[in-house]
Formats: C-alpha cells, structure tokens, sequence
C-alpha cells in the first residue's frame, strides 16, 4: 500500500521510500525513512496535496510523491 491510498486519520509505517536518490535524501532529510510512523492529518478538497503528521509536526506532500511512500497500516 502507498500512502497517497490512506484516509484521514490512518496511521502507518513506512516500509520503502520509491524515488530517485535526490529525492529519497529530501525525505530522509525531513525524518521520513523505513520504520519511521506516520499518521495522515488533512486531504486538500482535490485531493492533493496531503498533510502528514511525522515525529510531532506537520509535512506537506504532492500526491504524487505520496504515491512512491510505500508504507503499512498500524491498528
């Protein structure tokens, strides 16, 4: 499952950042890596982009970034 797949509320584990090099050490950058628990906060009406809750603050991401966050949902 990818995160962009999520309703509002659901928490998560990410399993797998799917991005170019660049773009994978921006998210890790921001806290984002294997193991790290998220929870989606907000979809903007359109859909995109989504607001994530990570290690006490608020990220923003286009879907089409959410789309290559793999993750897994925690009960």
């Amino acid at each position: 499952m990818v995160l962009s797949e999520c309703s509002i509320g659901t928490s998560a584990r990410i399993l797998a950042l799917d991005m170019a090099d660049a773009q994978r050490k921006r998210m890790m950058d921001l806290g984002l890596m294997p193991g790290t628990e998220v929870k989606l906060v907000r979809k903007a009406p359109l859909g995109d982009p989504i607001v994530v809750q990570v290690r006490g603050y608020l990220i923003s991401f286009r879907i089409s970034e959410a789309r290559r966050i793999e993750i897994e949902r925690i009960p």
